[in-house]
C-alpha cells in the first residue's frame, strides 16, 4: 500500500470499476468516452499505485 496515505487517482478508480463491471477494456472505454488504451493505462496506474499486478 502507498505509504503516503493518499487516495489513489480517481480516474484510475473509475477506469478499474468500469472494466470490472464490463470485463472488457473496450466496453469500459466506450462508457467512459476514452480509448481502450487509456483505460488500460489507468488500470496499470492503479496497479502501480497499489504495488500489485
Amino acid at each position: 500500500m502507498n505509504k503516503r496515505r493518499e487516495l489513489p487517482p480517481f480516474s484510475a478508480l473509475r477506469a478499474f470499476e468500469a472494466f470490472a463491471r464490463h470485463g472488457r477494456m473496450l466496453r469500459a472505454a466506450e462508457e467512459l468516452c476514452v480509448t481502450h488504451g487509456a483505460v488500460s493505462r489507468q488500470v496499470r496506474a492503479l496497479q502501480d499505485w497499489l504495488g500489485t499486478s
